[in-house]
């Protein structure tokens, strides 16, 4: 058995929407209004609009305020005024700002150039590699009083000098930044900004050449000694430091060959004396004799004169000092006991036994005055002519072998002074350049120079190390600035000079001119100024690097119109 389904109650698409209720009770929507008695019915058109319009009342205002906000904001930088301007009782303030040079607008001297005229330009100094060059225009220099005639013409000199000694980093003729300047706005600008000056000075300088170097024996003063003939050691009479003059004895070889060569001798003597008797005798009786007899006598004392010779020369070889018109003054035993002995000093001669002391002693001596820097012999050892017993130096002269790169061989001159600092010592030894080398090493590209150093006193050591400065100049009044208060700026090396009337007046505009100079010689902390500035101008040291910043803020996106040559 089936039962109907009874239909959903249709919704009345005119019926008002069910509201949520608050307490139980019904909120009405903005079309509708609760009447007196509980019910509600539609709202008119009119009083719909107001309602919406008084509703949006508060949200408007509320963008309104933060529109009004963001806006006074940004046209104020977001900063809170103070009470006093709200209230209108201060004067609204004037920018008075350069922005590209941070000084006030007002003073700007290089925005409004008549607040103070630049000074002459004289453009660029072709002698001296520089703008406004101060040596041939030193009106140019920020001094209150000039530099005499005599203080530019020995500059000038000395500028000369250095230009023609060594090559020197060029600037660029057609830069135009030295026409700048770097303005403050005031002193305590300038101390906020940590940049201080310095006096341009005069002060010693010396420019060399740097390079390693080694102090070692001059070989044109000293010599190995071997014994020219072998044999074994009999005595040896020097040691290792000992001082030696030339001519004094070093050691004694016992040498068969020298034995021999003494008989050689007295042999060929006897047998010329006898040849010279024969000839006299037959000489006397050539009526009664033949001529042939004559010339065979003649002939054999030639032939002993010639052995006479050839053993003398043989002993003089070996440093013996014979003297054969000497010898054939005498008897065969004098000659036998002169060259016994031959060549040994009397100090030595008088502790010899002539009875029993072998006749083959070879006396070594030193062929110059010295010092014995090596000996490698003791008594008794067998010795050759090739085995050094002693070397012999003379040390008060060493040489210094100095290295020095290659690129600098133009400025190297014969007869050029050496400074030279041994490794541990504080001395500092001189000496005179007297040989360059003529080919450059194949490893390290270095050139090999060489100094005579003198060594009274004895105190250089031989293999030495140490630092070694080749002079190419000195000046003794040379213009120097700090190392580092100089700049490169891309094309230009400038300094910075201020002003001569920075403290003329509480008024005086703080300025700092860009000045192109030329750098020399560089010795520590001090640098050497050929051209650009003069002694007594000021120039930016400590903190210049601000004053650069703040050059090359300035040319930033200007473009350089510099021509290079």
């Amino acid at each position: 058995m089936s039962h109907p389904i009874p239909h959903a109650p249709r919704k009345n698409p005119r019926q008002e929407p069910v509201k949520p209720s608050v307490n139980g009770h019904k909120v009405p929507d903005a079309k509708t209004e609760i009447t007196q008695d509980g019910k509600s019915k539609p709202r008119g058109p009119v009083r719909r609009g107001i309602s919406f319009v008084l509703g949006s009342i508060g949200p408007t205002l509320v963008l309104a305020g933060f529109a009004a906000v963001f806006w006074y904001g940004h046209h104020n930088d977001w900063r809170i005024p103070k009470f006093a301007a709200l209230t209108g009782e201060v004067e609204p303030v004037v920018d008075d700002w350069c922005e590209e040079h941070a000084v006030p607008e007002s003073i700007c001297v290089e925005c409004d150039p008549t607040l103070m005229p630049k000074g002459p330009d004289y453009g660029w100094c072709s002698d001296h590699g520089v703008h406004n060059c101060v040596l041939d225009h030193p009106d140019v220099a920020q001094l209150k009083q000039p530099p005499s005639r005599g203080e530019l013409a020995a500059d000038l000199q000395r500028a000369a000098r250095a230009l023609a000694i060594a090559p020197r980093k060029e600037n660029n003729s057609g830069c135009k930044i030295y026409q700048t300047r770097i303005q403050f706005a005031s002193i305590e600008a300038v101390m906020q900004a940590g940049v201080d000056v310095e006096l341009v000075e005069r002060h010693p300088i010396v420019e060399s050449i740097s390079g390693n170097g080694e102090i070692v024996y001059d070989p044109t003063r000293q010599a190995k000694l071997a014994s020219r003939v072998p044999g074994s050691v009999w005595r040896v009479f020097k040691n290792v430091g000992d001082k030696v003059s030339k001519g004094e004895v070093l050691v004694v070889v016992d040498a068969v060959e020298v034995g021999e060569l003494k008989t050689s001798l007295l042999r060929s003597l006897a047998e010329e004396k006898l040849q010279q008797q024969n000839v006299s005798r037959l000489t006397k009786a050539r009526s009664a004799i033949a001529g042939a007899r004559v010339l065979d006598a003649e002939a054999a004392l030639a032939k002993a004169r010639a052995d006479v010779l050839s053993a003398e020369q043989s002993l003089r070889n070996l440093g013996l000092p014979v003297d054969v018109k000497r010898l054939r003054g005498m008897d065969e035993q004098q000659v036998l006991d002169e060259l016994r002995f031959i060549g040994i000093p009397s100090s030595i001669r008088s502790q010899l036994d002539a009875q029993s002391d072998t006749a083959n002693l070879l006396p070594l001596a030193s062929p110059m005055d010295g010092i014995v820097i090596e000996r490698t012999v003791t008594p008794g050892e067998v010795v050759n002519p090739s085995r050094m017993l002693f070397q012999i130096g003379n040390t008060r002269q060493m040489w210094l072998q100095l290295s020095v790169p290659l690129e600098n061989m133009d400025q190297l001159a014969i007869g050029q002074r050496i400074r030279f600092a041994p490794d541990g010592s504080r001395q500092v030894v001189e000496g005179v350049l007297d040989w360059i080398d003529t080919s450059a090493d194949q490893d390290t590209r270095m050139l090999e120079v060489r100094a005579v150093l003198a060594n009274d006193g004895g105190r250089l050591r031989n293999e030495t190390f140490g630092m070694g400065e080749i002079v190419l100049r000195e000046e003794a009044d040379a213009i120097v600035i700090p190392t580092g208060a100089s700049h490169w700026e891309g094309c230009c090396q400038v300094v910075f000079v201020r002003d001569k009337d920075y403290f003329s007046g509480p008024d005086s505009y703080k300025l700092f001119h860009v000045r192109s100079v030329r750098l020399g010689a560089q010795n520590g902390d001090i640098t050497e100024i050929i051209s650009g500035v003069l002694p007594g101008e000021v120039i930016a040291t400590a903190g210049s690097d601000v004053l650069k910043a703040q050059l090359l803020k300035n040319n930033l996106g200007a473009g350089c119109d510099c021509v290079a040559e």
